[in-house]
């Protein structure tokens, strides 16, 4: 048996406890955020390309100094793509982790199922890119960087009736899912107030394969256009059994069609079709192309409108966090540390800063937030032809 001297363990004890200090202290001055999306699970893609830009605007802003000598440290959760996964995964940001703030989610069945414990908890939420009203109606601490459904639905409609002149359409939604639901009916609302007719209302629901069956009821129809508010796993499915079973209309789409894997998965089926995006990555516009290089130089991929509205949505805040450090230092210290009344206080004020966010320099077009949170920006529509995206035109709010 080895004995180790007496007076060695003092001398152990007192490097353990100078690392423990070490490192508490170095936690002590982080600001903790957390951020929850798909990583995994049917919509992977939106996940990573959220994380991609959180992480590109956080990296660059630790990188020139932080917030007033303060770095900003964000905590991923994956949430699956399920929303039973993306409450669980926030429960832990805030309970266990102790963030200050939370980004996150895409999609809008997800960031309704986390929300409620964002406000319950006085964490600001921001969301960058769930369109759905419901999302900020849970509360005052709930925001959002993209604009919502019904602004979103009524261009697509009026691109419908108005720039392509179609009068007679058909709708094929997701009814299992909150953003394609809602997305349908303020389309079929704006469409039908202009004139235009829904020969055919068909739904799916998320992760199914077979679509022949719906579609083969929507050609009987005899649409001018299919509008598909889904997700773009499902929609690239759906454009192949269309064309394969000779339906070679137009398909109209929202933001959910974003994703690089979208024309990996449809090929050339979607080639004369349209949808709605959030930013166009060869928009001239020096703040966009700084951040497209800056992605490409990283991630050697051409960065989505999800990954903009992420960086976005971290400029937002960080933007909010530095107000606080200008107008109130106390309550900014009070950020990084421990979770009791003086940060509650904190996040309290940085919530009142979120909401008076105006103008904000963005990617995806200046950000000023509305009385319901709500971010007011244009909108782009892009075309698709020979597997490329083709800018089409910029929608005012």
């Amino acid at each position: 048996m080895i004995r180790t001297p007496r007076v060695v363990l003092p001398l152990v004890l007192s490097v353990a406890l100078l690392a423990s200090l070490a490192g508490c202290a170095k936690r002590e001055v982080e600001i903790k955020v957390g951020e929850y999306g798909s990583l995994t699970g049917s919509t992977a893609t939106f996940g990573i390309s959220s994380k991609n830009g959180i992480e590109l605007f956080v990296d660059n802003l630790n990188a020139q100094g932080g917030i007033g000598g303060k770095k900003v440290h964000v905590l991923v959760e994956d949430d699956q793509s399920k929303p039973e996964e993306a409450a669980t995964a926030v429960n832990k940001l805030i309970a266990q982790d102790g963030v200050v703030a939370v980004l996150g989610e895409v999609a809008s069945s997800r960031s309704l199922a986390a929300a409620p414990i964002c406000q319950n908890s006085g964490v600001p939420m921001i969301s960058p890119s769930s369109t759905n009203p419901r999302v900020t109606d849970i509360g005052d601490y709930i925001f959002r960087v993209c604009y919502i459904d019904p602004f979103q639905g009524m261009v697509i409609a009026k691109f419908a009736k108005e720039t392509k002149h179609f009068t007679k359409g058909a709708i094929f939604r997701d009814n299992k899912n909150d953003y394609s639901v809602g997305l349908a009916n303020y389309f079929t609302e704006s469409f039908k107030g202009m004139g235009g007719t829904i020969a055919a209302d068909e739904a799916y629901s998320e992760g199914d394969q077979d679509f022949k069956a719906q579609l083969t009821n929507i050609k009987a129809k005899k649409p001018e256009f299919i509008f598909v508010p889904g997700y773009y796993t499902e929609v690239g499915l759906i454009a192949r059994q269309a064309r394969e079973l000779g339906l070679t209309v137009p398909l109209l789409g929202g933001d959910g069609w974003v994703s690089d894997r979208l024309l990996e998965i449809a090929q050339d089926a979607l080639n004369g079709s349209y949808f709605v995006n959030h930013y166009y990555e060869k928009d001239p516009n020096p703040v966009v192309q700084g951040f497209v290089q800056n992605y490409r130089k990283r991630y050697n991929a051409t960065p989505d409108g999800l990954a903009a509205l992420a960086y976005d949505a971290a400029g937002v805040l960080t933007h909010a966090m530095q107000q606080l450090l200008t107008q109130d230092p106390k309550a900014f210290e009070a950020l990084s540390g421990p979770p009791n009344a003086d940060q509650k206080a904190a996040r309290a004020k940085l919530r009142q800063l979120i909401a008076a966010t105006r103008d904000y320099p963005g990617v995806t077009g200046k950000i000023s937030l509305d009385e319901h949170r709500n971010a007011v920006k244009p909108a782009v529509f892009l075309g698709i032809e020979n597997r490329a995206y083709t800018f089409v035109a910029t929608v005012e709010p």
